[in-house]
């Protein structure tokens, strides 16, 4: 009985000991944080979708906070919560915003089913990644969507789908929070963030295949074959050409639309612009008949 009393008493000893240890370290060497973290991780969303390029709500907050101790939020911004939310954080912070235009994500691939058809088939596992891994996938088009959904998956926010009757992904402009989640998860890059534009208004290159002219066409009737008469078009300087391949500057663009006329492949998309008016009919007059038409 002795024996079983004097081990309790050493074990409470040891963990009295190891306690005391335990406090004095957890004071000698406590990080204190910044109240102004908790606050501004309380205005963001919570979202944690990685969308402002830091790992969650906290990091975001701890870089705004650094950001407001050296005078300026230049380049931090959350993507889910928008102007709204910067708004209530430059107020936490004591801090001007610059606005920032409002981005969406762009599926940059028009290769339907009947502007590409399937020269394969891919039996393996339905993912983006794995079907880029073994090659072009089921087209013969190396460039194009792959339609497996990988960026659907991706989404938090339910803003993106796939299409049954084109195979293509779609997104929800109402719902995209532009928070890149889908962009990273495209092993083919075709989907990008670009400026919504006024009235969500924009044009650009729904390609980007970087074959040649004639290899292009082949692989996908809609595709982009680098021809330059967008370019020559435009008088904004706001169309490259780089690997046989278009690209318009969102920045530069001013919407004219003069781009989407003259692309001989119908490569070039304009959306959310009202349907052009229907040209008038001429009628042509006819001569009357009898007196009427002698007089």
């Amino acid at each position: 009985m002795s024996f079983i009393l004097s081990a309790v008493i050493v074990l409470g000893c040891i963990a009295l000991v190891a306690a005391v240890i335990l406090y004095v370290c957890s004071k000698r060497f406590a990080v204190k944080e910044d109240p102004r973290i908790a606050q501004v991780t309380e205005a963001l969303p919570g979202a944690n979708c990685g969308g402002c390029g830091f790992p969650g709500c906290s990091g975001m907050a701890d870089a705004l906070v650094k950001g407001a101790d050296a005078g300026t939020l230049e380049g931090l911004n959350c993507p889910v919560g928008g102007a709204e939310v910067m708004g209530k954080v430059a107020d936490l912070l004591g801090m001007a915003i610059a606005n920032s235009d409002p981005m969406v994500a762009v599926v940059r691939c028009n290769g339907t089913c009947e502007m590409r058809p399937r020269i394969a088939s891919y039996d393996g596992l339905k993912t983006c990644t794995a079907m880029n891994a073994c090659g072009a996938g089921e087209t013969g088009c190396g460039f194009g969507c792959l339609g497996c959904g990988d960026c659907v998956e991706a989404c938090q926010f339910d803003a993106i789908h796939i299409n049954p009757e084109t195979g293509l992904p779609e997104v929800d402009e109402e719902k995209c929070t532009a928070c890149g989640a889908c962009t990273k998860a495209c092993p083919r890059h075709i989907i990008e963030l670009r400026k919504k534009g006024p009235k969500s208004r924009r044009v650009y290159v729904s390609c980007v295949n970087k074959d040649k002219g004639a290899a292009a066409m082949k692989a996908c009737k809609s595709a982009c074959i680098g021809c330059g008469k967008c370019q020559k078009e435009c008088k904004f300087e706001a169309i490259t050409i780089e690997n046989n391949l278009s690209y318009i500057d969102f920045t530069k663009c001013r919407l004219c639309k003069k781009c989407v006329e003259a692309c001989p492949t119908k490569a070039i998309h304009a959306v959310n612009f009202p349907a052009p008016k229907p040209k008038p009919v001429v009628v042509e007059e006819t001569p009357k008949e009898g007196k009427e038409a002698q007089a």
